[in-house]
């Protein structure tokens, strides 16, 4: 399957969602699989407050940011290290490498680039998250918590992997365009509201105020059938800052109008 890709735009970041198998017979909503809708992940609680007191100033340089990106995952790995493991799930830390460009058909990609300059990409083949550092994340305290919330987001799907949500959303069928594209968005939705979770749980961040998340959590403003309504986006982002707990972002569970 393709990587599952982050493309920093300033207004949000945008992920390619999970490629999902049509086949002729859908299984109808609500979806069924337990590993989707009951998964141990939503049934550990909050995920444990902690800090991110060592986050530096948002990077200048290329190499000021490989040590932000760098300390950002660490928190990540903390929290969701121990989440993980009080849910019973395995965990594993995600691997991490900074590229110019990805080599050709790299995780079944098409052509092993990406059209935007700031671009994180997550490989379900090997666990690995490949950053390609350019111009927009280089804009100081222009780009405030974006950076953050790229990192925290993209990271979702590592957690999905492990908790096993991201492969058995990669099995279901389904037997419309239009079903194949809600899956994707339940997939997608939930990355955001976890990102968003993790967030809360290390909240605050040093030198950053509510309107700073105000402004990312608020930052969706057009429709997509692919990432879905903006309203939708918004809320489920919300719903995982207002709780710090996975199982408020628990889409595949959700009416098919909550992730249209």
């Amino acid at each position: 399957m393709k990587p599952l890709k982050i493309a920093a735009a300033l207004a949000c970041a945008l992920l390619t969602p999970l490629t999902v198998t049509v086949a002729a017979h859908a299984s109808a909503y609500p979806v069924k699989n337990p590993v989707l809708v009951k998964n141990a992940l939503y049934q550990a609680g909050p995920l444990p407050t902690t800090t991110c007191n060592d986050l530096p100033d948002e990077p200048m340089t290329p190499a000021e940011a490989r040590t932000y990106i760098n300390e950002a995952l660490r928190c990540l790995e903390n929290t969701w290290g121990q989440h993980l493991k009080k849910a019973g799930l395995p965990y594993e830390p995600v691997k991490v490498r900074y590229v110019t460009r990805l080599p050709k058909n790299y995780c079944a990609s098409e052509d092993g680039e990406t059209i935007q300059p700031s671009s994180v990409w997550y490989c379900d083949w090997d666990r690995t998250l490949s950053f390609k550092i350019g111009k927009y994340w280089l804009l100081g305290p222009i780009t405030g918590l974006d950076l953050f919330n790229t990192i925290a987001v993209t990271y979702g799907y590592h957690v999905q992997k492990q908790a096993g949500l991201y492969d058995a959303g990669e099995d279901l069928r389904a037997g419309s365009k239009a079903e194949h594209l809600e899956q994707g968005r339940r997939m997608y939705q939930q990355v955001e509201c976890l990102g968003a979770a993790f967030t809360k749980s290390v909240w605050p961040l040093p030198g950053k105020t509510a309107r700073d998340w105000e402004r990312v959590a608020s930052s969706f403003y057009r429709d997509s059938a692919e990432y879905g309504k903006a309203a939708n986006r918004k809320r489920w982002v919300k719903a995982g800052f207002r709780t710090a707990d996975p199982a408020s972002c628990n889409t595949w569970a959700a009416a098919s109008s909550k992730v249209s």
